[in-house]
């Protein structure tokens, strides 16, 4: 089953580009065709136009997390006590500005490459649906703008209910410094714009296994690609394919449904723009509106993979459609008679601080890695092709300084503590905030347990 926005995009973008055949050979091999792998791909290319770059995709180019997230193209300023936490002042002052300067990036290239990604900049809101959360984001506010670096405004009950849509939301806070997009016109628009520039794309061109020589040589089922340099862009499926990085990120899904075409109630109600909305759940509630006038709503920390291995249902309609539908209705009641179009869900890498991590496999000076997003890639994965292109063409700046750069920052307890304490702690946050949404002392040990997983948020919370 292809996830909505990926089919949508095919539509109009059907065309395969050929399985690799035979011996090939090129500066740089990337194996990923999603976000990460496009956007080293293109920066790469745009700095040094002589480099033959060789994509090689197991599926079609964003059929993984590129064409099956939600599309909210946020940005790290929410997450800036984390970032000071595992980077120091300085570093995290700077990840926040590129990250929001990742949004405006974004735009441009898809302004200047004709990319109809029905990108929208209206900002996002971080709201609060139950007592419990108001307030919570609070002290990042207050760090962010006693570094100067601060985009929200916090805003009246009333203002947050309208421009949310929807009453639920108690209160909240907006930044416009966030945008959201039809992710698979994205990632569809960049494969078409690095074609033209002359990299190679294969597609259902899985790798079965390379060398770590020097070059390369990346075998494939019908031929294979011998590189100087090779980019690991695979982020879930990392985890499966090489041992040193199964305890780096636990592979759990992300849920969504889409409705059909109702651009006259969400007139109605109030949600005309393409403003995102997260509430202050630890696996939060987010949703938006689409550009032809539909609701997407999605929820993540769902179904957890064993092992790092990928879960069939990954590939199917959620499980969690009826729990999603009855959610969209609660922030909806005007939508209860309005169909559901599609349901999917996905496998999201969650490492272990909620950021990625990068650097070169085990030391090898020319074969390079990033993965980990944790559910938060559409606007970061920019930063990641800034951070490996100049890996690729070995520069010295502040991305190959950065720590990110170091590998992962910490590990995952091994199975089966890992797959069972990721259901325990998940079942409490769900009786956790349960209860708060009931405006209901949670149990000590619920509260307890869902500091576990704090990391898992998209913002930083008191």
């Amino acid at each position: 089953m292809r996830p909505f926005w990926i089919e949508q995009a095919l539509f109009n973008d059907g065309d395969l580009a050929p399985a690799l055949q035979g011996e090939q050979s090129a500066d740089v091999c990337i194996v990923g065709g999603g976000f990460t792998g496009l956007w080293t791909a293109i920066q790469a290319k745009l700095q040094a136009p002589a480099l033959d770059i060789v994509i090689i995709e197991s599926d079609l180019c964003g059929a993984g997390a590129s064409g099956r997230n939600g599309g909210c193209l946020l940005t790290w300023s929410a997450k800036f006590l984390t970032l000071r936490r595992l980077f120091g002042e300085d570093e995290a002052v700077r990840l926040v500005k590129a990250s929001e300067a990742a949004v405006q990036h974004i735009a441009d290239f898809c302004a200047a490459h004709g990319i109809d990604a029905e990108l929208r900049k209206d900002g996002t809101l971080y709201t609060a649906t139950s007592q419990a959360q108001i307030g919570t984001l609070d002290p990042m506010m207050q760090a962010l703008e006693a570094r100067g670096i601060h985009s929200y405004l916090t805003l009246p009950p009333e203002e947050v209910a309208r421009r949310s849509g929807s009453a639920r939301n108690l209160a909240g806070v907006y930044s416009p410094i966030a945008a959201t997009v039809h992710p698979g016109k994205l990632v569809r628009g960049l494969r078409r714009v690095a074609l033209a520039m002359g990299i190679r794309i294969h597609e259902r061109t899985p790798m079965l296994d390379f060398s770590t020589d020097h070059p390369v040589v990346v075998r494939t089922p019908a031929g294979s690609v011998r590189a100087k340099k090779l980019v690991l862009a695979m982020n879930a499926w990392m985890a499966s394919k090489f041992p040193q990085f199964e305890r780096t990120i636990a592979i759990v899904s992300s849920d969504m449904i889409i409705t059909e075409r109702c651009p006259e109630l969400l007139r109605q109600i109030g949600l005309a723009d393409g403003v995102s909305v997260l509430d202050s759940r630890t696996f939060v509630y987010y949703y938006r509106s689409t550009v032809d006038g539909r609701v997407m709503l999605g929820k993540g920390g769902n179904t957890f993979a064993w092992g790092g291995r990928m879960a069939k249902v990954f590939d199917e309609r959620s499980p969690y459609e009826a729990e999603l539908t009855e959610a969209l209705h609660s922030f909806f009641p005007a939508l209860r008679e309005t169909p559901i179009t599609a349901s999917w869900n996905g496998p999201s890498d969650r490492s272990v601080t909620g950021f990625p991590f990068f650097g070169k496999l085990d030391g090898a000076p020319h074969i390079y890695y990033g993965f980990g997003y944790s559910g938060n890639g559409v606007g970061p994965t920019y930063m990641g092709g800034q951070i490996l292109s100049s890996l690729v063409l070995d520069q010295d700046n502040a991305w190959t300084r950065s720590p990110i750069t170091n590998g992962p920052l910490g590990h995952f307890p091994p199975e089966p503590m890992r797959y069972v304490g990721s259901i325990v702690v998940r079942n409490a946050i769900r009786r956790k905030e349960l209860a708060e949404d009931r405006n209901r002392q949670p149990w000590l040990v619920d509260r307890m347990l869902s500091k576990l997983a704090n990391a898992a948020g998209k913002a930083d919370k008191a």
